[in-house]
């Protein structure tokens, strides 16, 4: 019987951790950043501070490390808005299907596109919010006042309407154009 070091059980305690929450982490960030490369090197980043500087409350691993994933990916969009606004693309279409299935293709990049466009502040708001978190999470994550996350969204959702009603007028214009 081979006993093991203590860096050996740590080690193979980090790897079994990675293994298990890497996958469900980069699925669950995949639209905060819209990027799979982004992603993964965000959540790379985030089992790094794990391994180096982990938390000193062990109980909900996973959470934590949601928790400085999207930080992670709020900084990262912040620092980059500028390069993702020129590169920002349409999600490739997949195989034509039929018309529902090329209209919701076309309704999911136009949400894309309108996301995009968006501040940074604005996007992660919107996207928690959706994805079920509280006021008090939300504020934690842009580091504003809990009691300024009401007035964050409603702008936001506005912006947003207007946004994706401007991207539908521009769509249906080309669309026609091209038919001229």
């Amino acid at each position: 019987m081979v006993s093991r070091t203590g860096a050996e059980e740590k080690e193979a305690a980090f790897r079994e951790l990675f293994t298990k929450h890497y996958p469900g982490l980069c699925r669950r960030l995949l639209p905060y950043l819209g990027d799979r490369t982004s992603v993964e090197d965000v959540v790379q980043e985030a089992f790094i501070r794990l391994y180096f500087r982990p938390p000193a409350q062990q109980e909900n691993i996973p959470g934590w490390l949601f928790r400085v994933a999207v930080n992670l990916a709020y900084n990262h969009v912040r620092s980059e808005e500028r390069r993702r606004k020129r590169e920002y693309q349409v999600a490739a279409w997949g195989p034509e299907t039929g018309d529902n299935e090329v209209l919701r293709q076309e309704e999911i990049a136009q949400v894309r596109q309108t996301l995009g466009r968006m501040a940074p502040r604005d996007r992660f708001c919107l996207l928690l919010r959706a994805h079920g978190y509280g006021y008090a999470e939300i504020a934690a994550v842009l580091q504003v006042e809990r009691s300024s996350v009401g007035t964050i969204l409603a702008r936001a959702r506005e912006r947003f309407r207007r946004e994706f009603s401007g991207c539908e007028r521009s769509v249906t214009r080309n669309s026609s154009e091209q038919n001229l």
